[in-house]
């Protein structure tokens, strides 16, 4: 029988409860935003499923962050992987909706969102809520975000490649700071790309393939996932 939990070196993460597990792409999120994301006070992860991205944060800054989940066994499975870790004094789980939320105006928001908007479905609604623009458009993400955001602030967000370019377009009133461009190998066409947005400034580009022609993960991706994977 397969674990039911993801280890990490200074976290575990729980997944049972949870439409969507631990992902390759999301760790990159997390690894990539953690180093580059400024040093705040406080951060927002909104749509945390099984609270990862937090996690990840956490482990790299001393911010409190809080967390926005809807779906509720998502929520409760995040708030434990909380409770259980290092840092559970300063992770904090809400179960609402983000369009509803009224909590401060935060620094830093980090967003792993609904996927593949036009795609075909999968039978099941909570995999659909969790992977499709089912509840959360692109214009009401950017919405709540703006609406959260501090005026000076940062965001981070993952997306399929082609998803990103849609989003990047509807993004008008931030500026794409980082964005990192991602590939399976370096014989594969990009599949996701990380953007962090700000209110101005120029834009570093990099890329990044997971693993090499031997199927081996790419120094590159060692280097990243380093500080969390057991493994490496």
């Amino acid at each position: 029988m397969a674990n039911t939990f993801f280890e990490f070196k200074q976290f575990k993460v729980h997944q049972d409860k949870t439409a969507m597990k631990v992902c390759t792409d999301a760790c990159i999120q997390g690894a990539f935003t953690a180093a580059h994301m400024p040093a705040v006070s406080r951060v927002l992860d909104i749509g945390t499923g099984t609270g990862l991205l937090s996690l990840m944060l956490a482990q790299q800054s001393a911010a409190s962050i809080d967390a926005i989940e809807l779906d509720e066994q998502a929520a409760l499975q995040a708030a434990a992987n909380f409770e259980a870790s290092p840092w559970r004094d300063r992770l904090n789980v809400f179960k609402e909706d983000v369009r509803e939320f009224a909590g401060v105006k935060y620094p830093f928001i980090i967003t792993n969102p609904p996927f593949y908007e036009n795609d075909l479905k999968s039978p099941s609604h909570t995999r659909n809520a969790a992977m499709h623009a089912v509840s959360l458009g692109y214009e009401e993400l950017l919405a709540a975000v703006k609406r959260l955001l501090t005026s000076d602030g940062s965001f981070s967000i993952l997306l399929p490649y082609e998803g990103f370019q849609r989003f990047r377009e509807l993004a008008v009133d931030f500026t794409l700071r980082e964005l990192l461009l991602v590939r399976q190998t370096p014989a594969h066409n990009y599949f996701r790309a990380v953007g962090i947005f700000g209110p101005s400034g120029g834009l570093n580009t990099t890329e990044i393939a997971i693993y090499d022609a031997q199927r081996n993960y790419t120094p590159e991706f060692s280097a990243l996932l380093q500080q969390y994977y057991l493994y490496l």
